[in-house]
């Protein structure tokens, strides 16, 4: 798959922002030393993290190229690193893993989520943000487009490409096992967005990426048509013209003992 496009992903960065800050704002550390953010992305959430905890060594994680290079323009002082998020391990134990609309792109969260708390500081944080919209419009109607015909065999793994999320008890069971104590909260955000064509704008740097990909561009074109054609009719617009896409995001902090 093609690099992420950072600049795309950027049109909303306030949007994508906010709920890195209302995931921040529950970690109940008052000091840290050592902080990792995974997925860092380009660096929005990882300023964030800078700005609460001024003194601490921070790492910002990114499988992108192009997401660290962004990074690293706007954060210039600290140190971003490429990585496999699936196989990273600290050398030391981390106060805080800060994980922002990532983890939903890797597999068997029932293995993941106990080994990252594993590497954890005692008293040590793992706050986790995820979108969990796979069965919201936005996200229904791209597998439904896929299957057309112009597209069925193409398209035949796109969908799998994200995992999807277990429930608020399996996420407590798992982590609670692994010795932590968990605060789980679930908020659907609510994003006015310029016409059917911004819903497009805003999935197609993240959720449509692998239902883009292996498409040429005609074939990207069509797709797309379609696409917008569909989500017009399950997103009634507002009489000035702007679109309401409800987002819904899972929450985690689990904290070490």
């Amino acid at each position: 798959m093609a690099d992420w496009d950072a600049g795309q992903y950027l049109k909303f960065a306030d949007e994508r922002t906010r709920p890195a800050a209302d995931l921040l704002a529950r970690v109940p550390l008052a000091t840290a030393a050592q902080v990792v953010d995974l997925g860092c992305g380009p660096g929005n959430s990882t300023a964030l993290l800078a700005a609460r905890f001024p003194s601490a060594a921070i790492t910002g994680l990114d499988s992108s190229p192009a997401m660290l290079a962004q990074a690293r323009r706007t954060l210039p002082g600290l140190s971003f690193v490429e990585a496999d998020l699936a196989a990273w391990a600290p050398d030391a134990p981390q106060d805080l893993i800060f994980a922002n609309a990532v983890l939903h792109w890797l597999p068997d969260h029932a293995r993941l989520l106990p080994r990252l708390a594993g590497f954890l500081a005692p008293g040590g944080c793992l706050a986790v943000q995820m979108p969990d919209n796979l069965d919201e419009p936005s996200h229904r109607l791209m597998r439904d487009v896929a299957e057309d015909a112009p597209f069925r065999s193409l398209l035949a793994e796109a969908a799998d490409a994200r995992t999807t999320l277990g429930s608020f008890r399996d996420y407590d069971a798992w982590l609670s096992r692994a010795g932590c104590t968990v605060d789980l909260w679930r908020t659907t955000y609510v994003h006015p967005l310029p016409g059917h064509r911004g819903i497009v704008e805003w999935v197609r740097s993240t959720g449509l990426r692998p239902f883009l990909a292996p498409l040429d561009g005609p074939a990207q074109a069509d797709y797309l048509a379609r696409y917008e054609a569909a989500l017009a009719q399950a997103y009634p617009a507002q009489d000035d013209g702007r679109v309401l896409l409800p987002f819904p995001r899972l929450f985690l902090v689990a904290r070490r003992a």
